[in-house]
């Protein structure tokens, strides 16, 4: 930091405090310990649209969770706990269903969850010994086993037939080895006929697994090799930020958060760009010529606030327009402007399918150039952020001031990366988004929140010159445009 900022800073110093910088942690995952002691300029449960409430579980506290709801089932309707698993798994968890109709009628339950069949299979055995009809042999009738369907084999066969489902990775879907039989093997019957100790064990972390997965409350953090399981009461395309691994995912589908775009929306997105993207690789080039002197500029920052060495011209890295016009009223530079063909033309159906075809294409390269830029800005000013770091651990290694004293800039960068992350994900919501008045008021406040990105970002990067005071209130202008967008767009 020069002199000059630090005079500025101590300037300020009577008019700072540090408590009205949110927490990076908490802010970025939207969940909060006690809002109520949170400052009244701090977004709290009732105005923040990505505020979700959720807990970080290990893995012993989720085996708990389930075994509480398992003995819930068991102790009010007075079955085995095998069972009770079973009913659960089949029906999505959800107790009061499976309470209300077993209480109900517990034989059609028990139908409907494959845990008994319409009609039973009716095998006599006659005599101290029986024929296993998968290997042909003579057992003791004391080895031979069935379930409630009836169909008895040996429990030579059935052990064998249980290890190959294990090893193959099948667990709460195995199913009786008779033909066109689909009850289920219960839990207690196969560690019953099952001989290797190490495939129970396998069984049993397998099950456990596929509890989690069905279980709609519970989600496993998708960052790498991480323990972390989600729990929450509300089922929503909400934000969770696993502190253990540093993931940020949506709860609800478990891909990278992706507000305001909805779920099924962002797989199409994503799905598109992966079977696109070698043809979109020419329009996400590193480089641009200047539009005014023609001179070739590399892009190696994040704000899109472009100043031409040569020339001085300041200009737009996404459309090339001259950068003033990105002040006015409307930031033009993030809406899609359909061919005018288009317009005076509502039959389109008349035009050549080449036509459209080139139209559409031009469409999703539109998208897909600034989606895709917004991405390599983060991870541009993501480097900024780390030589911030290393600016601040300088100056306070030679006494120029505290971590309190520049906190700031990191609130600044953190508060950057967080508009920038939003911004790129309103370019799939837009892309999808019928022409109508709300895709106006959508790709109005989009553009004002990207304004207000690049003006952020061009300040950060240049934090060295820029007075304290009016970063902050860039700051504070970026993330009320963001939450207001959010607000408006964020389908909850």
């Amino acid at each position: 930091m020069s002199e000059e900022m630090k005079s500025q800073e101590s300037d300020n110093d009577s008019d700072y405090d540090q408590s009205d910088h949110m927490d990076d942690d908490d802010d970025y995952c939207g969940y909060y310990d006690d809002p109520d002691d949170l400052d009244n300029d701090k977004p709290k449960k009732t105005d923040d649209p990505e505020y979700f409430e959720y807990e970080l579980l290990q893995l012993e506290d989720v085996e708990r969770f389930l075994n509480e709801e398992v003995e819930v089932l068991c102790s009010s309707q007075k079955i085995k706990p095998s069972l009770a698993k079973m009913l659960l798994h089949a029906h999505n968890w959800k107790k009061e269903f499976v309470i209300e109709c077993h209480s109900k009628n517990p034989s059609k339950l028990l139908v409907d969850s494959k845990i008994i069949p319409k009609v039973k299979h009716q095998q006599a055995i006659v005599g101290p010994t029986a024929v296993c009809t998968v290997c042909l042999n003579q057992v003791a009738r004391e080895d031979m086993y069935d379930l409630s369907c009836g169909h008895m084999f040996c429990g030579e066969c059935w052990d064998y037939f249980c290890q190959v489902q294990i090893q193959q990775g099948t667990t709460l879907g195995i199913q009786c080895m008779a033909n066109d039989c689909d009850v289920l093997v219960p839990e207690d019957f196969l560690y019953s006929v099952l001989g290797k100790p190490d495939l129970r064990e396998k069984y049993s972390r397998f099950s456990f697994l596929e509890y989690v997965k069905s279980h709609p409350a519970l989600r496993f953090c998708p960052g790498p090799n991480c323990p972390i399981v989600v729990k929450s009461k509300e089922i929503k395309s909400k934000k969770v930020m696993c502190t253990t691994c540093n993931t940020m995912f949506c709860f609800k589908c478990g891909i990278e958060y992706h507000a305001p775009t909805d779920c099924d929306v962002i797989k199409k997105w994503l799905t598109k760009c992966a079977d696109d993207s070698e043809t979109a690789n020419y329009i996400s080039a590193n480089t641009k010529d200047c539009p005014k002197c023609h001179v070739c500029i590399e892009k190696n920052g994040g704000c899109n606030h472009m100043q031409c060495s040569k020339c001085k011209y300041d200009f737009c890295w996404m459309c090339l327009g001259d950068w003033k016009a990105h002040g006015s009223e409307y930031y033009e530079c993030s809406r899609y402007k359909i061919l005018k063909f288009h317009d005076e033309n509502p039959n389109i159906a008349n035009e050549s399918v080449h036509a459209q075809a080139r139209e559409a294409l031009k469409k999703y390269l539109f998208y897909f150039e600034r989606w895709e830029n917004h991405a390599k800005s983060l991870k541009l000013e993501e480097q900024t952020l780390h030589k911030i770091t290393s600016r601040i651990q300088d100056k306070v290694m030679n006494s120029t001031g505290t971590w309190i004293d520049w906190q700031y800039l990191l609130d600044a960068a953190n508060l950057l990366k967080k508009c920038r992350y939003t911004l790129q994900y309103t370019y799939p919501y837009a892309y999808y988004m019928e022409k109508c008045a709300r895709k106006q008021l959508f790709e109005y406040q989009q553009a004002q929140l990207e304004a207000e990105v690049e003006n952020l970002s061009w300040k950060v990067e240049r934090a060295e010159i820029t007075h304290r005071g009016d970063l902050e209130n860039q700051m504070d202008i970026a993330e009320k445009r963001r939450l207001t967008l959010l607000k408006d767009f964020l389908d909850i």
